[in-house]
């Protein structure tokens, strides 16, 4: 059983996955210096589980154990709650996506699904996936959700694409399980997952059976290929040394899948042609993972800390027009996680029995964290000043002809020396230029679903016509 960070570290070697990054298969994903920093990040919340089990685990009446907080299906408005204070200590502990959020989102909407489609269909779904689920949390393994397919032509639908494998289908079925084929786009942390549960991205119709398939695959499955995508200056980690990649330390991570006719055992098998029940699964999943979205606070107190200080450093503090605009980022960033924590604490049970956010604050968490930290690192920059893009390499530093004059040159006030300034100006371009601009800036745009779906659904669900009779009353007009 995975308990610690270097457990979940150790539990990723030797797995012979086909992993490909700038056009070569790596041989051991652990100890790629560009992949390490994103599988740090998770094993960080292996050890925050260790350090504050009051956070980060929860008692599971599945397994009759404490969990881990990222597979604990939620029995309490409390436990959603608890998610996202969860959610923003890990952002501020690694200043970056740390990849469990779909996993432990997708764990939830499922729970509800599968026991729905039980319900109207006497299928054995909620059966098998309590099961794998209990599983799951017996070894502490890490689930990725794979929702987002390539869809090529938008203006068609799955079973209508001139290529049939655009969207992720089953191309077999057998009296044991099926055969799928396709890809999964966007993958957070796929490659530092023990698991991925595959589901239908999108409302489906009756023609589109065969896309509506939900099952559970080992990242070592026979049949998958992952090919990492590229974050701005994700080459410095090769370059040595660690001021210029401004965290060091952690990164996110997001890759394609490639799904070349993988087997899914009928155990493992959660949905298998009940398109009605599509919709419902991305819905109930967007509601949760929408609303922990609230993780990017972390990340924004990280960024408002670091603004903070590049403004100490070069000794405008004090400056009215400075607390000004830490104000605003601050503003900005609680009324994120307001909306999100909001959306929790007006969770309601489901049918079978988990609890499920607030979809209307969930969506209105999202809509606000696809504009705020924009500005959020607007400010920062702003006040990190020019420097932010025209710091000197470290390899400058070092050099005995240029580093004594940079240092002489980039001081700023008075007892904080210039590799200071350099780093906190390194860690401000990582957050809104850099690698972890991935996380905290296009991932808050297109993450579960770009602004206008969130638009889509609190139109929905703003009640309109209800406000119409509740000023009409007040103002005398009879219907």
């Amino acid at each position: 059983m995975i308990v610690t960070g270097a457990d979940y570290v150790a539990s990723l070697r030797g797995r012979n996955l086909r992993v490909f990054l700038l056009g070569e298969r790596v041989a051991e994903p652990v100890d790629h210096p560009i992949i390490r920093p994103s599988i740090n990040a998770v094993a960080r919340t292996y050890d925050l589980a260790v350090e504050h089990p009051e956070l980060a685990t929860a008692w599971s009446t599945l397994s009759g154990r404490p969990v881990n907080r990222f597979l604990h299906v939620t029995e309490s408005v409390a436990d959603v709650v608890a998610q996202n204070r969860m959610q923003r200590r890990l952002g501020q502990l690694t200043g970056t996506c740390f990849q469990r959020c779909v996993g432990m989102d997708a764990i939830n909407s499922l729970f509800s699904v599968t026991f729905e489609m039980d319900q109207a269909h006497a299928t054995p779904y909620h059966g098998r996936f309590r099961r794998f689920i209990a599983n799951m949390q017996q070894e502490n393994f890490v689930v990725g959700g794979a929702m987002t397919d390539p869809k090529g032509d938008r203006s068609q639908g799955p079973s209508e694409q001139a290529d049939p494998d655009l969207f992720v289908r089953v191309v077999e079925r057998r009296p044991d399980g099926v055969v799928l084929r396709g890809a999964k786009m966007h993958q957070t942390g796929c490659i530092n997952s023990h698991w991925i549960v595959v589901m239908p991205t999108m409302r489906l119709g009756p023609a589109d059976r065969d896309y509506a398939v939900v099952g559970a695959i080992p990242v070592d499955a026979p049949g998958l290929t992952f090919i990492y995508g590229r974050q701005s200056c994700d080459t410095r980690a090769l370059e040595g040394g660690d001021i210029d990649q401004g965290n060091a330390r952690y990164s996110g991570q997001e890759a394609m899948i490639l799904i070349d006719d993988v087997f899914v055992p009928t155990e493992r098998l959660f949905m298998d042609g009940e398109t009605e029940f599509a919709a419902t699964l991305v819905e109930r999943f967007t509601a949760y993972h929408r609303r922990s979205y609230v993780c990017k606070t972390g990340l924004g107190d990280v960024l408002i800390g670091a603004a903070a200080l590049a403004a100490d450093y070069s000794g405008v503090a004090g400056a009215s027009h400075v607390r000004d605009k830490l104000v605003e980022m601050a503003h900005l960033n609680e009324t994120i996680y307001g909306a999100g924590i909001a959306s929790s604490h007006e969770s309601h049970a489901t049918a079978a029995g988990n609890f499920e956010p607030d979809d209307l604050l969930a969506n209105v968490c999202k809509h606000n964290v696809t504009r705020f930290p924009y500005e959020m690192a607007r400010l920062a920059q702003d006040l990190a000043g020019g420097v932010v893009a025209t710091l000197p390499s470290e390899k400058d530093f070092d050099n005995p002809e240029t580093g004594p004059l940079l240092r002489k040159y980039l001081k700023a006030r008075e007892g904080v020396p210039a590799e200071a300034r350099a780093r906190i100006t390194r860690l401000i371009e990582n957050m809104t230029l850099g690698r972890n601009a991935v996380g905290y800036l296009t991932e808050s745009m297109h993450g579960a679903g770009s602004p206008q779906a969130q638009r889509i659904q609190i139109a929905r669900q703003m009640g309109l016509e209800e406000k119409k009779q509740l000023a009409k009353r007040l103002a005398g007009i009879p219907d």
